[in-house]
């Protein structure tokens, strides 16, 4: 979440850095800070807050300086105060700037003791400024002072450096968050997304993990992991700052079906390293308290109550604790049943659901153990509200029916689902395979959505008829509820869910030869279950649409349906690989249908009034 800027030039670049910082404040913060070389030396302004204070601040005691680094922090070591803001400086000689955690920052904490170093931040970037100043003052110039820092972090990062004894010169590197160089004529440029800089530069070169960038003012050079000169490709930007265009898309919701694999990788970024989940990334004291929750509740509305219903198989079955999910507005009236030690989680897109909103002030006066959000917009009121946060990471979502947006939810969600299950014992052997499984998710998202074509064909099926039912069990329950959601938003044809279990309880006897039945089919330990209901429809003559991965495709029972064999996955990841077909199915229906994709009749994309 947090913001990276930095610049090497001829001219002053404080007007570049502040900018840089407003163009990244979506990715939500707690303070703001910059740091120059300038006439007098090393030279920083740091405020707990926001940009536009930031701004005030420097125009009231302005500096100037053509090398600078610039950041927007989100705190997890230290709380968000000025003294805690980034940069962090040592011996006002080494500035940095910091995203992500380090893990092993006490036992480093400890040695730069030894070696005289004092602390004046509670952070774990204290310990990367030190150490460089340390390296650089037994003579090692910037770059090699910066490798030989990295060389000792456990964790995950994205930094920038500047130093006193060497104007014109930024330091950048990255492992397990996102870091690009800008390259401009007379200057260059890095920051920790392409938008900081799209209003000085339109050339970019995006940082390999590992990566170290070298950024004078005539020149870039990138290193690897290994300290050897690399050349990477330099991408061209095609679009402008403030551009929030369809592309080559028909429809916003379409782009944003496709932007689901690097949704998710960006979700997912910077969270894991080493095979395990950065627990410190849901805030400060996250470990101790996962490790002190007894039970969960999960509150939220429309597509984001769906991904609560997945999260709570998950949570169940991986964590063996308790957990609720619950649509906001029935909890805010009704008189909720509180047991020791439970966390509250809401779930909202926009930050700024009025029940979800509510139902979180609520809960803060009902005793539970924290509140933590799980949101896309980093400056909303559940965010803010929050003690903890996991921020989804989705960018700009347009289209009114969600996507992208509950696809990030379910990818967060699996973090804390995992992180709750280490915490209360998860077998380390299932715990690093299911970790793994999690990061395979954003290439399994791509494969699915090359069968968008044979998707547009079985939706043309669709285009007259009335009503749909939508059959799944377990974690794919709540998945084939979010499939009628979707269809029913764009397409105006009414869908309904069920427990495939529940069909012989009353849905199947609206089973015939008009309504189409739709079944989340994955390989997993309810599959059989899911065939005999099945068959309960095929007898009645009702018309399947089956979604199945390939292992499953081959033992289905041949007869009345269509079959659409998806590629396989891990039963964790399941739940979002499912979903992306059930998206594609609705909104082809919609185009064929001619209805407003982007804008539903009667919908809003924020529901932010009862």
């Amino acid at each position: 979440m947090c913001g990276i800027v930095g610049a090497a030039a001829r001219r002053d670049v404080v007007g570049t850095l502040i900018a840089g910082l407003k163009a990244l404040e979506y990715r939500g913060y707690d303070s703001a800070g910059i740091a120059l070389l300038t006439d007098k030396g090393l030279e920083r302004v740091r405020t707990k807050g926001k940009v536009h204070e930031l701004e005030a601040l420097h125009a009231a005691q302005p500096i100037a300086g053509a090398t600078g680094i610039a950041h927007t922090r989100w705190a997890t070591h230290g709380a968000p105060n000025t003294a805690n803001a980034h940069p962090i400086v040592s011996r006002d000689n080494i500035a940095v700037v910091h995203n992500g955690i380090i893990e092993n920052h006490e036992e480093l904490r400890r040695e730069l003791r030894g070696l005289g170093y004092t602390f004046a931040t509670e952070t774990d970037t204290e310990v990367i400024a030190h150490l460089v100043d340390h390296y650089q003052s037994t003579g090692a110039d910037l770059l090699a002072a910066v490798q030989k820092t990295i060389a000792r972090l456990r964790g995950a990062y994205a930094i920038a450096v500047i130093s006193r004894r060497e104007p014109g010169r930024v330091i950048g590197a990255r492992r397990g968050s996102p870091m690009v160089a800008g390259l401009a004529d007379g200057e260059q440029f890095i920051a920790s997304d392409i938008h900081a800089l799209l209003p000085v530069t339109r050339r970019f070169i995006y940082l390999a993990e590992g990566d170290i960038v070298d950024a004078t003012i005539d020149s870039i050079k990138i290193y690897d992991e290994h300290g050897r000169p690399v050349e990477r490709p330099v991408k061209q930007a095609h679009f402008g700052a403030d551009a929030v265009e369809r592309g080559e898309y028909r429809h916003y919701m379409l782009k944003e079906i496709h932007e689901q694999p690097q949704a998710i990788a960006d979700t997912l970024e910077g969270r894991i390293s080493g095979g395990r989940i950065l627990t410190e990334i849901f805030g400060v004291g996250a470990r101790e308290l996962l490790a002190r929750t007894r039970n969960v509740h999960l509150i939220a509305c429309g597509s984001s109550y769906h991904a609560a219903l997945v999260a709570r198989y998950w949570i169940e079955s991986l964590a063996g604790i308790p957990c609720n999910a619950e649509i906001a507005s029935e909890y805010r009236y009704r008189d909720a049943v509180v047991p020791a030690d439970t966390l509250f989680v809401t779930i909202s897109q926009s930050g700024e659901t009025a029940d979800t909103l509510a139902a979180l002030k609520l809960a803060k006066t009902h005793g539970y153990l924290a509140t933590l959000a799980v949101c896309n917009v980093p400056e909303s009121s559940i965010v803010r509200e929050s003690a903890l946060t996991l921020m989804t990471r989705a960018g700009p979502e347009i289209g009114v029916a969600s996507t992208k947006a509950f696809t990030t939810q379910l990818a967060a969600l699996a973090l804390l689902a995992l992180e709750l299950a280490r915490a209360h014992g998860l077998d380390a052997a299932r715990y690093g395979a299911l970790v793994q499984q999690l990061e395979t998710l954003p290439g399994a998202v791509r494969d699915v959505l090359a069968l968008d074509p044979r998707i547009r064909q079985l939706a043309e099926r669709f285009v007259a008829k009335d009503h749909t039912l939508f059959l799944g069990r377990g974690t794919q329950f709540p998945i084939a509820m979010e499939g009628a959601l979707k269809l029913k938003e764009i397409s105006y044809i009414h869908a309904e869910a069920y427990p495939a279990g529940e069909l012989k309880h009353g849905p199947l006897a609206l089973v015939d030869e008009n309504m189409p039945v739709i079944a989340v089919a994955p390989n997993d330990h309810l599959l059989e279950k899911l065939k005999s209901n099945l068959e309960e429809v095929r007898a009645r003559g009702g018309e399947l649409y089956v979604l199945a991965d390939a292992e499953v495709a081959r033992h289905m029972p041949q007869g009345n349906g269509h079959l659409l064999t998806l590629p396989p996955c891990g039963e964790l990841i399941a739940p979002v690989v499912f979903t992306i077909p059930l998206q594609l199915l609705a909104y082809h229906v919609a185009v064929a249908r001619g209805t407003d994709v982007d804008q539903p009749r009667n919908l809003a994309k924020s529901v932010t009034v009862e």
